[in-house]
């Protein structure tokens, strides 16, 4: 059975791609270098061979950003708006591709956690928090 083609995109939309397939891998990883590059918790990133994955738009407005001392970790993002868009890993077998950016569901669901050791000391499963379907209500003033 042929896998459906997936697409993401940026914030600001200049930057599309697509995926068709995954490794089987989608994951949140707590490091420091995810949590600096997210601002957030985790990463939320699955995995795709660089044959399942093409640019559709906007390729010249990626930037990537390779740290020396790494020996996977990469990153990249839009040059307009910001956002985390999918890199090559260091070896060149794997795109990582951020989660958050995806346009529809991966037909896949995250299986773990990574890095745990490293998880932010502010960190709160979100199971324990409240949930709004949208802002929650105003606070009366006291």
């Amino acid at each position: 059975m042929q896998e459906a083609d997936i697409e993401g995109s940026c914030l600001c939309g200049e930057v599309h791609y697509q995926i068709n397939g995954n490794l089987g891998i989608f994951q949140y990883c707590h490091c420091s270098r995810c949590r600096k590059f997210t601002g957030s918790a985790h990463a939320a990133n699955l995995f795709v061979l660089p044959s399942q994955f093409r640019w559709l738009a906007g390729e010249d407005k990626v930037q990537q950003y390779q740290p020396e001392h790494t020996k996977y970790f990469a990153t990249a993002f839009c040059r307009t708006c910001g956002s985390s868009l999918p890199w090559l890993a260091k070896t060149g077998k794997t795109m990582v591709i951020p989660a958050g950016t995806l346009d529809q569901h991966p037909n896949i669901e995250p299986i773990q956690n990574i890095f745990c050791a490293d998880k932010a000391p502010w960190f709160v499963d979100n199971q324990q928090l409240p949930q709004f379907a949208a802002l929650p209500p105003r606070k009366p003033k006291a």
